[in-house]
């Protein structure tokens, strides 16, 4: 007993350190614009009025509502009493409860008072739900909005999140004498000092992943650096390669080596291993002094020079390049610029999870009306950049079960450490975003859509989609959140190339891209005709095992040329700067 009572008066001593420190984390926040935490004002009332013109056209059906919602709380408030007053504690479920992986600790099930929390907590969730799914006279867009704000409002609430009302982390508190809170709380003070007084959980052990020593180790050489990026040229597994070299254009919303995690799922290596002569591009992680860094400066000092970059040390005059995410985006900028110029210098084009056409935003709609980009735009016009915070930050809460409540609970309640990840860490590692470009893709290529519709102006030329004319293959993902595989099949159709391969991999967007093929895990369809719809186009397409590696490898290979001997990295006038990864992909967000 005097054992345990030592033990607790041990962990309540580092709560008071703690606690100190978790202060002192917070007072470092820097104040962001207040627009960017919520919607703004015009939606609550337009939401608002929608609801008050229902309640006077139609009064009866929300009195019918309440009172529905009303008599369940109260039949299961007097569900619980009946079974604590015959000493039986085992309530039956609801028909509609759902099997959700939160309330899977028997307690929830057993116990009165969690099984009266869970259930109080489903009905008003429901109640919710069904509130703003019947509500009427919104905007479609804002009708979507409303409903994934709503979203958010109860997955907040949700009694696991708070620790009175979680079974587990009170059954592990009591197992660890308080031990748990404890590392809960080191986990907590860790991930805000971190972020400098913001929080979002960490999702894999930060010191698990060295990037060039573990993680990112496929061997090669920086033979280029200038202020927007590194050109990485990879050693050769093969004698002979073909004689057109491949440049990877990755985003520079995230850093290359998503493509290089480990050598038995790194494309990179993967590709090396078919005989192509590889470049790889690593983006800068820009911060205030490139304020004034554009589209303009990326296809510029990137693109166009990393095109010059392949061609000088190889002697050949024309490169296959890859864009992946919005680096596909500005391929296709790239592109159409070249055509415009008469420029020859790219053979063919292939595109990973690349939207151009955004007439339909997906679950970014509600991201990408005037409220939020107002507010990114006073904050890139103030800091000269966007942090990386507010990006991740956006990409968490459009998964929040996944990547933030789960996380937060794991680490923060039940004082567990992020496990050892590669993927997670790798989306861990973000980087901020210049404030010009952030402003240009933001306002004239997801908002007005111009590089599909009247076209988008830059670099002295107006650029449209109908300008990409080389051969083009497009891998898409059928789960993908973030580039919906119906919006880049639309994007891809309005392309002016007439030799156009669409792939539908099976997953979603890491995972659909990242699946090599010795794994077999995911499958990709495939259909020749696409001057279907997305949905004729997939209902009528041929279903094939394993990745869309061997295809891609293929369709590239008969665009590459003939052998020639392996090229080693660099050349005269190209000489090795550092070893792969380079120099640029080590930097962070805090540097």
């Amino acid at each position: 007993m005097g054992e345990n009572l030592n033990r607790l008066n041990e962990n309540l001593q580092k709560v008071e350190s703690l606690s100190k420190r978790l202060v002192a984390a917070l007072a470092e926040k820097t104040p962001g614009d207040v627009g960017l935490e919520g919607p703004g004002q015009d939606l609550y009332l337009k939401a608002g009025a929608a609801y008050w013109s229902e309640v006077m056209t139609n009064p009866t059906k929300l009195i019918e509502t309440q009172v529905e919602y009303w008599g369940k709380t109260m039949a299961q408030f007097v569900e619980m009493q009946n079974a604590m007053a015959q000493g039986h504690f085992t309530l039956p479920e609801p028909e509609d409860g759902p099997t959700d992986k939160r309330f899977s600790n028997p307690l929830w099930q057993t116990h009165p008072y969690f099984n009266f929390v869970k259930q109080q907590y489903l009905l008003g969730a429901r109640a919710i739900e069904d509130a703003v799914t019947e509500l009427e006279g919104l905007d479609p867009r804002d009708k979507q909005r409303v409903e994934f704000f709503a979203r958010q409002v109860i997955d907040l609430f949700s009694p696991t999140n708070y620790l009175a009302t979680n079974p587990d982390a009170l059954e592990r508190a009591v197992e660890t004498e308080g031990e748990s809170l404890v590392k809960g709380l080191e986990n907590l003070v860790r991930d805000i000092e971190a972020r400098r007084g913001d929080l979002l959980p960490m999702l894999a052990d930060p010191g698990a992943f060295k990037v060039g020593e573990n993680i990112g180790v496929s061997e090669g050489a920086v033979v280029y650096r200038n202020r927007m990026m590194e050109v990485i040229q990879y050693t050769p597994k093969t004698e002979t390669v073909h004689r057109t070299p491949l440049i990877i254009f990755p985003p520079w919303i995230n850093k290359f080596y998503i493509m290089d995690l480990k050598p038995k799922n790194s494309l990179i290596n993967w590709i090396v291993e078919q005989g192509f002569t590889l470049f790889v591009v690593s983006w800068k992680n820009p911060d205030a002094s490139y304020a004034d860094a554009g589209l303009d400066t990326y296809i510029e000092e990137g693109y166009l020079k990393a095109i010059e970059v392949a061609k000088d040390i190889t002697g050949e005059k024309q490169v296959n390049a890859v864009g992946y995410c919005v680096a596909g985006t500005t391929l296709s900028l790239t592109l159409s610029l070249l055509k415009k110029r008469g420029d020859t210098s790219i053979k063919s084009a292939t595109f990973f999870t690349t939207l151009t056409d955004f007439s339909e935003q997906g679950e970014f709609t509600v991201f990408l009306q005037d409220d939020f980009v107002d507010a990114i735009e006073r904050q890139v016009d103030e800091a000269g950049y966007l942090d990386s915070y507010y990006m991740s930050k956006t990409f968490s809460f459009l998964r929040a079960q996944d990547l933030v409540y789960q996380p937060a609970i794991r680490s923060y309640m039940l004082g567990e450490q992020p496990p050892a990840f590669d993927l997670l860490f790798w989306n861990g590692d973000s980087t901020n975003l210049p404030g010009k470009m952030t402003v240009q893709y933001l306002r004239g290529l997801c908002q007005a859509n111009a590089l599909t519709e009247d076209g988008f102006e830059l670099l002295g030329e107006t650029l449209q989609i109908k300008d990409v004319t080389v051969p083009v293959c497009a891998i898409a993902c059928e789960t993908d959140h973030i580039a919906a595989w119906k919006d880049s099949f639309r994007g891809v159709q309005k392309m002016g190339s007439r030799n156009k391969t669409f792939i539908l991999s099976e997953s979603g967007h890491i995972a659909g891209i990242i699946n090599p093929p010795s794994k077999m895990k995911y499958g990709h369809f495939t259909n020749e005709d696409l001057t279907l719809t997305p949905e004729e186009w997939q209902d009528s397409a041929t279903y094939h095992e394993g990745s869309w590696w061997p295809r891609w490898g293929k369709w590239l290979a008969s665009r590459s040329g003939k052998q020639v001997p392996a090229r080693d990295p660099g050349a005269a006038g190209y000489e090795v700067l550092a070893p792969a990864p380079g120099t640029y992909v080590l930097e962070t967000t805090n540097d």
